[in-house]
Order: structure tokens, then C-alpha cells, then sequence
């Protein structure tokens, strides 16, 4: 479908101007589980996103954090992997740091991602062998090699990693993700189980600039897994990867084994 790059923008850059409308307004807000944040504007633009991307691909499975997981995804060829409202803490305070996220998966392999970020005023967009763009611009990642000094979006450093430079930290780890493909940070690691919907258009978009993107053990991405999670996520100027992975390994299998 050669228009289909095309109408996918246009279903998520909608999205995300539905999602700006409602932005600092009144809304209902909830928590899902004990420290995971959801509002109705999550369901609401989910059900958008549902529907728009079924019509655009109706042989593409569904997998969405808001919607219940339907395991007949496994057996499709196609799958849409949805972020409604990635950085929902963001979008309930009225910061910027939320994101619309989607993907699409071809045989387990990302081979469309966008990002819609109308706060901030962004829209990434990735194709698989094509490059990524920022507001239609070609973007790079960055060509540290030296682990110190490495910009990373963060709130505060451990001890361990204080040779590391804080940068701005958006709720969003797509964003957080998308910075390091555009050069505005270096290093973005997470050292825990995550949903494939977190990462997935990101990973696409940082791989496409040239980043190095892995689990937090260094091993490549697959998607469209049975339980949809992935252990961590290291993502980083190439020049750098090996040596991030090297620091954080034992960390990663200490986190592993405390379940």
C-alpha cells in the first residue's frame, strides 16, 4: 500500500490534535493499578485509533495498552501496536512530555512507526530502510563514543553513574527514546519489564537515525511476543552501545532474578 505511510500520519497527527484539544481540561482520571495513571482521554483516543487503523489495515491485529489483549494478534502477519497517550502523568498535569504512539509490525519486524507530540510541537515518523524524520526533517543520532559525559534524560543519576549528564526527562520513554535519534540525548536505559506499546514506533524511529537500540542485556527486539513484554530497553548513540550494556549488565540480571 503505497499510501499507507501517508494515512497513518494523518490518523496519528488527528489523534494527537484530539488529544490536545482535551489537554489541560477537565477529564476523568484514575489508576488503573497502584502508580499507572489512565484518564478517559487514553480510551478515548484508543477507540479512535481502533478504528481508523482497522479501516486502513483490516488484516492487522491489534495491540493496544487500553484495550484488552486479544491473542489472535499471534497469528497475524500485520499487527498495530498502540500507545493511546504514551506519558499519561504528562498529560494529567498539564506538562508536555506525552506522546501519541503507533506502530506497525510485519512478521514479528517494525516496518512503520510515528509519534505525534502536539504539545511539544513534534511529529517523528519512521519507515523501515527509508530514515526517520522530525517535522519532516531527517534526523540523526549522535556519534559519542565516550560512555562519559553521555546526555541522558533523567530526573537524578545513581552514584554509579554520575560521570553521566542529565538532560530534560519527558514521562514519555517513546520521547525519551526519540531524543537520543534526533541528538538530544545519548543514552536512555531501563532496567525493568516494559509493554512492547511503550517502545515499539520509538524503536523503529531510533534505529532508522541510526541509534543502536536492544534489551537491557544488549539482545535485539523482537515484537509481537505471546505476554507483549520486553526485559528493559537500552537505547543510545552507536558508538556507545557496547560499552552502556557493559555497565548496566549486572544491574539488568540482578533485576531479573528479583522478578
Amino acid at each position: 500500500m503505497p499510501e499507507l505511510p501517508q494515512s497513518l500520519t494523518a490518523i496519528v497527527e488527528k489523534a494527537g490534535a484530539l488529544a490536545l484539544a482535551r489537554w489541560r481540561t477537565d477529564f476523568r482520571r484514575w489508576e488503573k493499578t497502584p502508580g499507572s495513571p489512565v484518564c478517559e482521554v487514553d480510551l478515548e483516543i484508543d477507540a479512535f485509533l481502533h478504528q481508523r487503523l482497522s479501516a486502513l489495515l483490516p488484516e492487522a491485529g491489534w495491540l493496544s495498552e487500553e484495550t484488552a489483549d486479544n491473542r489472535d494478534r499471534l497469528a497475524r502477519r500485520y499487527l498495530w501496536v498502540v500507545d493511546p497517550i504514551d506519558g499519561t502523568r504528562d498529560y494529567i498535569r498539564g506538562r508536555e512530555g506525552w506522546c501519541v504512539s503507533v506502530a506497525l509490525v510485519e512478521a514479528g519486524r517494525l516496518v512503520h512507526g510515528v509519534l505525534s507530540a502536539p504539545a511539544r510541537g513534534e511529529l517523528w515518523r519512521a519507515e523501515a530502510g527509508r530514515g526517520a524524520t522530525l517535522n519532516g526533517v531527517a534526523i540523526r543520532a549522535g556519534g559519542r563514543t565516550d560512555l562519559a559525559g553521555a546526555r541522558v534524560p533523567t530526573d537524578a543519576l545513581p552514584k554509579a553513574d554520575r560521570d553521566l549528564l542529565p538532560v530534560e526527562k519527558p514521562n514519555s520513554i517513546a520521547l525519551r527514546m526519540a531524543m537520543v535519534a534526533a541528538n538530544r540525548a545519548d543514552l536512555v536505559a531501563t532496567l525493568r519489564w516494559g509493554n512492547e506499546w511503550d517502545i515499539a514506533a520509538a524503536a523503529l524511529i531510533a534505529t532508522e537515525a541510526g541509534a543502536a537500540v536492544t534489551d537491557a542485556l544488549g539482545r535485539p527486539l523482537a515484537f509481537n511476543n505471546a505476554e507483549a513484554r520486553l526485559f528493559g530497553i537500552i537505547t543510545s548513540a552507536p558508538g556507545i552501545h557496547d560499552a552502556a550494556v557493559a555497565r548496566l549488565s549486572d544491574r539488568a540480571r540482578a533485576a531479573i532474578e528479583r522478578g
